[in-house]
């Protein structure tokens, strides 16, 4: 029996996959899913097994699930389509005897207004229905969104419409190998978590950047549309604009604030935190 991780060609994906390998998951029980398995050939090579796999056809689903006993289901990047993926997902998963579904999902997906967390509340409200046995890892957002904009903090400052509110950003390989933790230990079935870091302030986060480079890095708080406008000024699409406004947004009221340490207990140490991701960007 294998743990199936789907997604491995993404960022994620991937570090769930390295994760499993460190916490010694044999390579040979570990299956590795992409649409594009050219992107897996390094993880083909150190014996992994690799499978194609697209959330839009269940048959090629039903071939990657088999002989899976846990699934590290990684959720989709096609807005507007996720929920009938995951239907095609639980499906597969069904048929193959999957004994465990780990999704990753949005904190307080069953309370938040974000536009980003209706097809996640949607999702998993599918997968409990499904009768599986599930884990909801509920990742709040990365380091990784804002460390690669550094360059464009130095030279303008941080903008946002995230006001003073807080959000309990990690990275990504923290939440990585929270998923791996779960589906390497017991007593995971049907559980929630809210997994995130120490919270911080856009504000903050402009801190932290003149604090480790001397600069005078300050953060502008502007209205919903304007961000939108000043994002497409930039080449953002707007349809895209519109949903990182609206992440803002959701941070200004408080839903990405991530109570608690379970990303700290499933890791079994102290998250990354904002300044080592800083430095470590630098």
């Amino acid at each position: 029996m294998a743990i199936v991780v789907t997604g491995a060609t993404g960022h994620l994906g991937r570090l769930i996959v390295e994760s499993l390998l460190d916490r010694g998951v044999p390579a040979d029980g570990i299956v590795a899913l992409g649409r594009d398995t050219g992107r897996l050939a390094d993880l083909h090579a150190r014996g992994v097994t690799v499978r194609q796999a697209d959330y839009n056809d269940v048959d090629s689903l039903r071939a990657a699930f088999a002989g899976a006993d846990k699934l590290v289901y990684v959720s989709g990047t096609e807005l507007g389509r996720r929920v009938e993926q995951a239907r095609n997902v639980i499906t597969a998963a069904r048929e193959a005897g999957v004994g465990l579904i780990a999704y990753t999902s949005i904190p307080k997906a069953d309370t938040s207004r974000l536009i980003l967390a209706a097809e996640h509340r949607g999702t998993e409200q599918e997968i409990a229905a499904s009768g599986l046995p599930y884990v909801f890892l509920r990742n709040s957002w990365y380091f990784e969104n804002y460390l690669p904009q550094i360059p464009t903090y130095l030279e303008h400052g941080v903008a946002g419409a995230a006001g003073d509110g807080r959000v309990s950003a990690a990275a990504r390989a923290d939440y990585a190998d929270a998923a791996a933790a779960v589906v390497t230990g017991e007593g995971h079935a049907n559980q929630v978590y809210e997994l995130g870091g120490s919270p911080f302030t856009l504000a903050d986060l402009a801190a932290e950047l003149s604090r480790q480079t001397g600069r005078d890095v300050r953060y502008t708080d502007l209205p919903e549309e304007t961000y939108i406008e000043v994002l497409v000024g930039a080449g953002v699409p707007r349809d895209y604009a519109a949903v990182l406004a609206d992440g803002d947004r959701g941070i200004a009221r408080g839903e990405l604030d991530v109570e608690g340490d379970d990303l700290k207990r499933l890791i079994g140490r102290e998250p990354v935190t904002l300044a080592d991701a800083i430095r470590a960007a630098l």
